[in-house]
């Protein structure tokens, strides 16, 4: 069974959030597109966006685990996923996370009223960084 599965570690700088040797499938959201890796694939190095790292173990049981942004590389079916800030679902907050989402809504509200492109970007990133966790504990997409 050993050659079908893959390790993965999910690594911030807060040391490693996510690690699992049982894994038959992880599917990364990248900078080119949704991309999904199995045991035996080509090495890969790929950058991401914030989005939710799916992880299919061998007994078919789902894992997600939040991921802003960050990188992914892929070889030796050992997958290493770095990123500045993860989460798994049992770590999330929902209601703070909600609420961070209402503060990165108003601060779109309020760029787009000043017309500051640099604010607005950085709401923008925080509104994604928000609804991601939130899809991450309520299941949603």
């Amino acid at each position: 069974m050993a050659e079908h599965t893959l390790t993965v570690s999910i690594v911030t700088p807060d040391g490693v959030i996510y690690s699992q040797d049982t894994a038959k499938l992880v599917v990364l959201n990248t900078l080119s597109g949704n991309v999904g890796v199995m045991a035996n694939h080509q090495p890969i190095v790929s950058a991401l966006k914030i989005d939710d790292v799916k992880i299919k173990l061998v007994d078919d049981k789902e894992q997600h685990v939040a991921v802003n942004g960050g990188f992914a590389e892929f070889s030796n079916n050992t997958m290493t996923i770095v990123a500045d800030s993860a989460e798994t679902p049992d770590h999330i907050d929902l209601a703070r996370a909600q609420a961070a989402q209402q503060r990165a809504q108003e601060h779109i509200s309020h760029a787009n009223e000043v017309h500051d492109p640099n604010e607005l970007a950085r709401a923008e990133v925080a509104l994604a960084r928000a609804v991601n966790r939130i899809r991450i504990v309520t299941g949603g997409k």
